[in-house]
């Protein structure tokens, strides 16, 4: 990782144990089973960028999010963020110093607002959870200031949450995170639940709002158009792994990784180009009991038995023993 990273994440991995009780694997006969959600899965992002990852359902994303603010906790691995470690290792006053410039936005705000609450009640939590500003007027005109960043009206605060749209719940959640002064953000499909119109409002907010306060963002999308407007850098997960990890205008224009290909030739070709296009086959392995070697193997029309036995390391910003051989050429995707 280079020293000007912002956010490192080293070697991450996260194992459940799904197994049914220990009787009935008596009575049954069954063994423990376990799951990989996360695999070894390595990033950093710089102060003031945006790094997305972005794969199907079950490729792990969200596990990652959830484990890099300290959510969940890591079976192995470590994160760090402003050179402070998330684990247990780092001071316990330097880990709670860092967890007030760390916030996350949520796939369906609704959920994520308390429905009792009032809308300036949920934006002034943070606020006064951790002691930034004292006296309740001042609060008051802080959360008033943070409602009109996000395109809200300060009377909007006596409002509940029911009483909004879907975009304006979202912008209830960003004004909550900004609360707190956060500097780092992590967006789990912040938009997938909204319309495609307050998609692209959201989008372009939480974009100014990065170049006004020089936010960084980590974000979650399975969705490669809003990653394409959002993220510089893009990495690529399938079944807890990063296949893929590169910059956004050269992984859209030269995707290396089967996989990688196969999502942008899911994306509609709005340009018709009449590039020709490989159709999105099979589904996700289950995780439970993931494929030998590369578990892109059975969906892969380039595999080979080296694929079936051995796993790929990550070289060049992409796991593909294909590409490493050379019996697949990068070639511009038009």
């Amino acid at each position: 990782m280079t020293e000007r990273s912002y956010v490192e994440v080293n070697d991450l991995r996260r194992v459940f144990d799904v197994s049914k009780p220990w009787l009935n694997r008596v009575l049954e006969g069954g063994e423990k089973q376990y799951l990989k959600a996360v695999d070894g899965v390595s990033f950093n992002i710089a102060k003031g960028e945006t790094f997305a990852l972005v794969g199907e359902s079950g490729s792990g994303k969200s596990t990652v999010a959830r484990m890099v603010v300290g959510l969940l906790p890591p079976t192995s691995g470590e994160v760090i963020i402003d050179g402070i470690s998330m684990s247990s290792r780092a001071a316990l006053a330097e880990r709670q110093r860092l967890r007030r410039r760390i916030q996350m936005i949520f796939q369906d705000p609704y959920a994520s607002l308390n429905p009792r609450w009032q809308v300036d009640q949920i934006v002034a939590e943070p606020i006064r959870a951790f002691g930034l500003i004292d006296g309740e007027k001042d609060i008051a005109g802080r959360v008033g200031e943070l409602l009109s960043f996000v395109g809200l009206h300060p009377a909007d605060g006596k409002k509940y949450p029911h009483e909004f749209s879907g975009g304006q719940r979202q912008r209830i959640a960003i004004a909550r995170a900004l609360a707190s002064n956060a500097e780092f953000i992590v967006c789990d499909e912040p938009t997938s639940a909204l319309d495609v119109s307050v998609q692209a409002q959201i989008l372009n907010l939480m974009r100014d709002l990065q170049d006004r306060l020089g936010l960084t963002y980590l974000f979650i999308s399975h969705n490669l158009a809003v990653v394409r407007h959002m993220a510089s850098r893009i990495g690529v997960m399938y079944l807890g792994r990063i296949v893929e990890i590169s910059n956004g205008r050269e992984l859209f224009s030269r995707p290396k990784h089967p996989y990688t290909r196969m999502l942008l030739d899911a994306v509609p070709d709005v340009g018709m180009t009449g590039r020709q296009r490989i159709p999105v086959s099979g589904e996700i392995p289950n995780p439970i009991s993931p494929p030998s070697g590369c578990t892109f193997n059975p969906r892969c029309p380039f595999a080979n038995e080296r694929c079936v036995a051995e796993v790929p390391p990550l070289l060049g910003g992409v796991a593909c023993h294909a590409i490493h051989e050379g019996r697949l050429g990068i070639d511009a995707a038009a």
